[in-house]
């Protein structure tokens, strides 16, 4: 096993992490908070949009079964990247559509993969997905954690496209 990690935002996490949890290859997935400079937050912080986090899921998967590029492009067919700071009904900076790198060679893969979703013509505008160097990941409390598996009819926005 070859395990690495992505942290992807794209709305609420709840419906995110409902998606990407069923992928073959994927091992383990955490919602929890990225992208902002305000240390510890809290979900009471970041929904008010003030934090500069997104909700976000840490996806871990191994390398051996499934690749960075495959689960890029699983992400762009499960949320709306052309639609800045919303998804959904959700709106706000919190629920900007954007993907974490560690290193130049995920920051590369990123990029060819928004390129080549460009390239599919799948929607009607340009990807505006923030791409940004990782800054760390807090943890959502635990209520959050696996929310759509505890609460089956809870809400999400998200879903696959073609």
């Amino acid at each position: 096993m070859k395990m690495n990690y992505v942290i992807v935002a794209g709305g609420c996490f709840w419906g995110l992490e409902d998606l990407l949890r069923n992928l073959d290859g994927v091992t383990a997935t955490k919602v929890g908070y990225s992208g902002g400079d305000f240390d510890d937050p809290q979900y009471a912080d970041v929904r008010t949009g003030a934090t500069g986090h997104a909700e976000a899921v840490r996806v871990e998967y191994d390398e051996d079964e499934i690749s960075l590029k495959e689960i890029l492009h699983y992400f762009f067919k499960i949320h709306d990247p052309t639609t800045k700071n919303r998804q959904g009904n959700d709106i706000g900076t919190q629920y900007r559509s954007a993907v974490f790198y560690r290193d130049d060679a995920q920051k590369k893969v990123i990029e060819d993969v928004i390129e080549e979703v460009n390239e599919l013509g799948r929607f009607e505008n340009p990807v505006v997905t923030n791409v940004a160097k990782e800054s760390g990941f807090y943890d959502a409390e635990e209520y959050h954690q696996n929310y759509l598996q505890k609460h089956p009819n809870g809400y999400s926005c998200h879903f696959e496209r073609d």
